[in-house]
């Protein structure tokens, strides 16, 4: 995978010695890069001999967002400053006969600033090939919460339970190549994929209610703390759009 990466970002580096993508030091550029949009849900059916159907339902969606502000210090070469913004949302449910038994659910919330560097090529006035390498960090929250409602045993018993994170970090490095189809003078849309790296920390602390029957005070407490690390290598694949605003000229 990184071997291709490298092998794609070094075709548009070898292209770009031999080309000027007619910039101007001190010009600067403002734009956002949407990483990744998704959203879906869904529902699935289980069946189960003289235990009957159950049905889960779940929907999540997962934003990266990273408004951008860059100047430009040679004709082809601009640097800048990012900030990452990164909501997400999971819920699942299952029923059974029309009743919902358990119930989980997640959010998180990621917000970090990072810096970049993009190098421009290509003499095309509409169409204007880059590299891009940025590097980010910051701080990151979940909560979860949920239940589970078991009825099939005698007492019946239920347990809910609630957490959240503290003192969570994150950071990530990219490289990428793409193009900047231009929709004017000074406006343009990104499109690019690349490699990610990224690395979170999270300590978790989760408390868990049991009930016996359907009693209104639980039965039993527990609490736990975890603490997870998190490393990922991956492919993106994204948009954008920038606004290119020109420096004052001598």
């Amino acid at each position: 995978m990184l071997q291709k990466t490298t092998f794609f970002l070094s075709v548009f580096l070898t292209i770009s010695v031999l080309s000027n993508a007619q910039f101007k030091r001190g010009d600067r550029m403002v734009g956002a890069r949407v990483a990744s949009v998704v959203f879906n849900s869904g529902n699935s059916d289980i069946s189960v001999t003289q235990v009957g159907t159950n049905t889960s339902k779940m929907t999540n969606y997962n934003v990266s967002i990273s408004p951008s502000l860059g100047w430009f210090i040679s004709e082809n070469t601009a640097v800048g400053a990012t900030v990452n913004i990164n909501p997400a949302s999971n819920k699942v449910s299952y029923e059974q006969n029309g009743s919902t038994f358990q119930k989980d659910k997640s959010n998180s919330f990621n917000i970090g600033l990072g810096g970049f560097v993009r190098h421009y090529m290509g003499s095309s006035i509409s169409l204007k090939p880059f590299v891009q390498t940025s590097v980010n960090l910051g701080m990151s929250n979940f909560e979860t919460d949920g239940f589970y409602y078991y009825a099939t045993s005698s007492p019946y018993y239920k347990y809910t339970y609630s957490g959240k994170s503290s003192g969570g970090f994150f950071a990530n490095a990219t490289i990428s190549g793409g193009f900047t189809k231009m929709m004017g003078e000074n406006t343009g849309l990104d499109f690019y994929l690349g490699y990610a790296y990224s690395y979170s920390k999270n300590t978790f602390n989760r408390t868990t209610l049991y009930y016996l029957t359907n009693t209104s005070s639980p039965s039993s407490t527990a609490s736990n703390e975890t603490t997870t690390k998190f490393t990922n290598n991956g492919f993106l694949l994204g948009v954008g759009f920038q606004v290119f605003l020109k420096g004052k000229r001598k």
